[in-house]
């Protein structure tokens, strides 16, 4: 009895599961379409010309949702105007929300959702937009949304615009050129470069709250990239625009001419590295780069771009597991003349390999003695970062990446894996 009780109430909870299932199948075959688009898949709408947004061709769509990342208290965008930003399938984009001469009562943080049935996708200058649009068809869903920069340099920017466009990004180093005076204000336009023909404009209205704030040689910026046309050559280019001088940070003198060294000429196809002592002694070598030259010390220059951390075609790798004897270090072996305010460079761990411990050293007697300068860093990992050491350095200056010795990897007490670093860059300490 017990077992023809236990069958029925099998049977009953596998018809109860195939119901389930076709009343699923059956919902999912009629298909109930979003309202909301995400921001990427309304700029790819656009393929050239206008696209009136309609129901039809969003897709069943209406609405697009997005967290607003520009500051009208800044005076620095456009009135009428906001910049919202979304992310979906990891893909974050922006876009620029036009009402006209109507004053948008939206701040940073403003998570909104906006009906764009009849309005147009345009694009002005190379800025992609969304134009007709009423605020009484926007409502605001919460406040006070941190939104986190994207880390990227200019070769990345430049190289693909559409990822970055209209959405919050951080730009390490940027270095305005000619060189500006003491007296060079914000205000207009500024070349911003990375010293490797890579170019944006950083514009500041006239009327914005920090127009007259001192234009540093470098600093590192925090605004969003909108395409636009560059005064002098009428050429398309990126502007960047800050949203407070807040978007300011790591303010330095300019970077050293050369600079940053890449590690690019000479190239790994040609021997430019030796072991010293047979396959089981260490690397070291001095090889002269475009800056000047290096000793490469338990360190070799890294073509591997899947593995090693670089821009270009290849960067430092520095050896792992090794003791504190040969502590793997790569060391200018000249000096820059005028001091120091700021040392930049890109970093990772190799490929999956473990963090490891390293620093920065300077040495102001030619090398015969070193002193630690910022602090003593941990956290490598299988991506690319970018360090930031400002410091107040007069008179000539060399400097070294050190990389302690810790013996062989044992996670979770020891970790000592290959290192990977690029585009080192010194900034001077001149007037």
């Amino acid at each position: 009895m017990e077992n023809k009780i236990f069958q029925l109430f099998a049977f009953i909870l596998g018809a109860l599961a195939l119901s389930s299932c076709l009343e699923e199948d059956e919902n999912n075959a009629i298909g109930q379409p979003s309202p909301y688009m995400s921001v990427a898949d309304v700029r790819a709408l656009y393929r050239g010309e206008d696209v009136q947004l309609t129901t039809d061709k969003m897709g069943g769509a209406h609405q697009v949702v997005g967290v607003v990342i520009s500051d009208p208290a800044s005076g620095n965008f456009p009135t009428g105007q906001v910049v919202i930003q979304n992310s979906r399938r990891r893909l974050t984009r922006g876009v620029i929300l036009d009402f006209g001469s109507t004053t948008a009562p939206f701040v940073m943080g403003d998570s909104i959702v906006v009906n764009t049935e009849g309005a147009t996708l345009t694009s002005i200058n190379g800025a992609l937009q969304i134009k007709g649009l009423s605020l009484a068809g926007v409502t605001k869903a919460k406040s006070g949304i941190e939104v986190t920069p994207r880390v990227v340099n200019l070769e990345a920017l430049t190289t693909k615009p559409g990822d970055y466009e209209g959405t919050l990004v951080r730009i390490v180093a940027g270095n305005a050129t000619p060189t500006p005076g003491r007296s060079a204000k914000y205000s207009g336009d500024k070349k911003l470069t990375d010293g490797n023909g890579n170019n944006i404009i950083l514009h500041t209205d006239p009327n914005a709250s920090f127009a007259n704030e001192r234009l540093w040689a470098s600093a590192t910026y925090t605004g969003v990239p909108l395409m636009g046309m560059d005064p002098q050559t009428q050429e398309p280019t990126i502007t960047l625009r800050l949203r407070s001088i807040n978007d300011v940070m790591d303010a330095s003198g300019p970077i050293y001419l050369g600079f940053p060294e890449s590690f690019e000429n000479p190239s790994v196809d040609k021997p430019s590295y030796n072991m010293v002592n047979g396959d089981r002694g260490v690397w070291d070598n001095t090889i002269d780069f475009t800056t000047g030259s290096w000793k490469l010390y338990n360190s070799i220059l890294g073509p591997t771009s899947n593995r090693d951390r670089f821009t270009g075609k290849q960067g430092i790798r520095m050896n792992q597991n090794l003791a504190a004897a040969s502590s793997p270090y790569t060391q200018m072996n000249f000096d820059v003349p005028d001091g120091a305010s700021k040392v930049t460079y890109i970093y990772g761990a190799y490929y999956t390999d473990a963090s490891s411990t390293w620093w920065i050293e300077y040495s102001q007697d030619q090398g015969q003695t070193w002193t630690q300068i910022g602090p003593t860093m941990t956290e490598a990992g299988n991506w690319t970062k970018t360090a930031t050491i400002l410091m107040d350095i007069s008179g000539p200056v060399r400097f070294r990446l050190f990389k302690k010795g810790l013996g062989p990897t044992s996670l979770p007490a020891i970790a000592n894996g290959r290192f990977s670093f690029d585009d080192f860059a010194i900034y001077s300490n001149a007037d």
